[in-house]
């Protein structure tokens, strides 16, 4: 027997109070449930395992997990430990195409074996696609965007709560941060009724805490941006070199894709942002379905948002002379909302190239 075949393979199925462990040599399998992140037990169960299965106390072991919400804490805790481990794209699991199916930890915990079976023992490539694990410092510089990502929703929620209260006394709140609310009146020139001034006040106060975080929030990205000291926040500084690119955009990409993920090609970086197409060819029906929207969404947003920009603030590009001619003369808005979309793939391949191999984008204008 070879060297693979003596090895230990171990799927998990993590939730938050409890994890189902199936462990496996190849034919016989061992089911175990342990209380979350007890990683004590964790490894007690895996000694446990090799005996029970007739294996050598040296034998390697493999793991599989989901990607979720527990993050990657675990795979950097098993490697810690010497294992071997996959996280898994939840999107390239296999998945029954009957209208119903039985689901449970359990089932999950043996599916997800059988597959790490198939691409360890077996050699099938192509069985599921894992997730690129970044290290404890890249994973914290992401916060920071993240986070005014949510702040900015939640101060969008606080305007709209504030304006709909004012529409419903005929009143025209322009911009709700500042607005002197004990001074608001009815559609009638009365007073708003004290209950409605006290909730308005709380909605204020609430809006300007979060417009405040933002700030401090966007101070300290420009502060980052000047001193650059990792690989990321130099890659965002060269972005935001060229004109159209703000400092919001170049610092999301960075972070989320230039910054410390590798690319083969401009086909493996057009579907880590779902850009790419998704054909329906099947005997003589041959359709295009759209972009696949299977990579990155925050990436795939910010790259729309930049692509607009970029046809606005680099008319003498190259690609924006390309969107004009085949998009934008003689189309209509569908045209243009579908040719921009071919602009934010383009312009995300060539920002790749400018990044990687100093390329500027041809036409693209720097800015002074």
């Amino acid at each position: 027997m070879s060297l693979q075949e003596k090895s230990l393979f171990v799927a998990m199925e993590l939730s938050n109070k409890k994890w189902k462990l199936v462990f496996g040599e190849g034919s016989v399998e061992r089911e175990r449930t342990l209380p979350a992140r007890q990683e004590e037990m964790l490894l007690r169960e895996v000694v446990w395992a090799k005996e029970k299965l007739g294996l050598a106390v040296d034998a390697p072991v493999v793991f599989c997990y989901e990607a979720g919400r527990d993050g990657f804490w675990i795979d950097r805790m098993l490697k810690k430990h010497g294992f071997k481990n996959y996280v898994m794209d939840p999107a390239s699991i296999e998945v029954p195409r009957r209208s119903r199916t039985r689901k449970t930890d359990r089932l999950d915990a043996h599916k997800l074996l059988k597959l790490l079976l198939r691409r360890e023992l077996w050699g099938e490539r192509g069985t599921f696609s894992t997730v690129r694990v970044p290290s404890e410092e890249q994973e914290s510089e992401m916060r920071i965007h993240r986070e005014r990502e949510r702040l900015v929703k939640e101060r969008t929620g606080h305007r709209a709560r504030m304006k709909s209260i004012g529409v419903l006394h005929g009143v025209d709140l322009r911009n709700p941060a500042t607005v002197v609310i004990d001074q608001l009146q009815t559609w009638e020139g009365k007073p708003l009724p004290e209950l409605w001034i006290t909730e308005l006040k709380r909605e204020q106060q609430r809006l300007c805490l979060v417009e405040e975080q933002i700030k401090g929030l966007e101070k300290h990205q420009v502060a980052a941006l000047a001193q650059a000291p990792t690989p990321a926040l130099q890659k965002a500084r060269k972005l935001s070199r060229l004109k159209a690119v703000g400092p919001q955009s170049s610092w999301v990409l960075s972070h989320e894709c230039f910054g410390w993920r590798t690319f083969a090609n401009r086909k493996h970086l057009g579907s880590f942002a779902g850009l790419t197409g998704t054909p329906f060819d099947s005997g003589e029906t041959l359709r295009e379905q759209g972009i696949s929207k299977a990579g990155s969404g925050r990436v795939r947003m910010t790259m729309i948002e930049l692509a607009w920009n970029w046809v606005r603030w680099q008319p003498k590009s190259a690609l924006t002379h390309w969107f004009i001619e085949r998009y934008v003369r003689g189309g209509t808005s569908r045209s243009k909302r579908k040719g921009i979309v071919a602009v934010a793939r383009k312009l995300l391949v060539a920002l790749w190239k400018y990044l990687e191999y100093g390329l500027v984008p041809e036409g693209a204008v720097l800015k002074a």
